[in-house]
């Protein structure tokens, strides 16, 4: 928690009193003003606001506030100096911020995410995902949260593409984030139509982690015909924004997200991509923050393919066929699964079957390998013995080295 500053007064004048009780109410565990302070700059700045990235960065949010806003007495060091934004840039600014500037739309903020239980992160949270501290005066403000926001402390990587995905595609999409959501990796995407969809799904199915970043409020499902779907992210994943709840996704908005998925992932994958599509601006993100970049090659005929082609020949991304290529960009090392003799066809059958992380039934790992029930109770009692599966409750979990 951070302590009141010596100019409280004239912070607290510029949020108001209902600001600063609706932000006690959500964050009971922070200081008011700076939690206050923190959502203003969120309402009043369009994502990736570079100035104020750099202001609040050299001022701290409740002195930026005061210095736009309010009487501007902060007495400052020198150091500061250097790190504000230029003088010109700064006017230009707060020309831009005051046309938004309304102590009701911090306090509907901060209500409607009490109303609606969606979490504030802030950057200087424990559970903050420091990768997007990577963007610099351009990371978030904060971070509007529906779900378990842990998933991105873990190792995670970005599947992302066309909305006018082909069939091809979102085969390959859902083959590679099945396989690494069951690896443990958690799948990060848009939560669009097409290949984000196509990404998001097949984690669910492998009972793995997956996040989606959207460009508006976490309130506002959209597409709306991904409702369900989003429903289910913020169950067993997360959906985050910058936006605060009830905001509308814009076309600059969906370009600013992308480089939330680029700098949270620890490498991103294009798999189908147009000549223009947005997931360009997603490589362009995590390639600039020295992420790993790879792109799923297509048919040379296919329109759909040509943008990851352009990231293959022109931008250094590595080609990815498979997990785990994926795997590779990550570095992390596939897992040796102990006791499985693999020179048994059955038993590879068996083993590709299983999970590291979610227990399957008999039934079910019956249908996923094609052996009949008979066989594969037999083979788990031989690979139990073996130390290569455990029982959990009524389900077996593969037993990874």
């Amino acid at each position: 928690m951070s302590g009141a500053s010596e100019h409280s007064a004239p912070v607290a004048e510029v949020l108001g009193d209902a600001a600063l009780g609706a932000a006690e109410a959500l964050r009971p565990d922070r200081d008011p003003r700076e939690v206050a302070a923190r959502v203003a700059w969120n309402v009043i700045t369009e994502p990736g606001d570079g100035v104020a990235g750099a202001l609040t960065n050299a001022l701290g949010p409740e002195d930026a506030l005061d210095e736009v806003f309010g009487a501007g007495t902060r007495v400052r060091d020198a150091s500061e100096g250097e790190r504000r934004p230029a003088a010109r840039a700064l006017r230009g600014a707060r020309a831009r911020w005051s046309s938004r500037w309304d102590q009701k739309l911090v306090v509907s903020a901060l209500h409607s995410a009490q109303t609606l239980g969606v979490r504030l992160l802030l950057p200087d949270d424990p559970d903050w995902p420091t990768p997007l501290d990577d963007l610099d005066a351009h990371a978030p403000q904060a971070l509007w949260v529906r779900g378990d926001i842990g998933l991105l402390h873990g190792t995670a990587a970005a599947i992302v593409g066309a909305r006018a995905a082909t069939p091809y595609g979102e085969h390959v999409a859902g083959e590679m984030a099945g396989e690494l959501a069951e690896l443990g990796v958690c799948v990060v995407s848009g939560g669009a139509y097409g290949i984000d969809g196509a990404a998001h799904r097949a984690a669910l199915r492998s009972d793995g982690g997956t996040v989606a970043f959207l460009a508006g409020g976490v309130d506002r499902a959209y597409p709306a015909g991904h409702a369900q779907l989003l429903g289910r992210i913020a169950t067993s994943g997360a959906v985050l924004s910058e936006i605060p709840c009830g905001g509308a996704p814009t076309k600059w908005r969906f370009l600013a997200r992308n480089r939330l998925i680029g700098a949270a992932s620890g490498a991103t994958v294009v798999v189908e991509a147009g000549a223009r599509s947005g997931s360009l601006n997603t490589a362009g993100h995590a390639a600039a923050l020295g992420r790993p970049l790879g792109a799923v090659p297509g048919p040379v005929t296919s329109a759909a393919s040509a943008g990851c082609h352009r990231l293959l020949r022109e931008y250094d991304a590595r080609c990815v066929t498979s997990a785990s290529d994926v795997r590779e960009l990550l570095g992390v090392e596939e897992a040796t699964m102990v006791g499985i003799p693999r020179e048994d066809p059955a038993m590879i059958r068996l083993a590709d079957a299983l999970s590291p992380r979610s227990a399957r039934s008999i039934d079910d790992l019956a249908r996923r390998s094609g052996l009949a029930v008979e066989r594969i109770g037999a083979l788990l009692g031989i690979l139990e013995l073996d130390g290569g599966v455990t029982r959990a409750g009524a389900g077996w979990r593969r037993a990874d080295a």
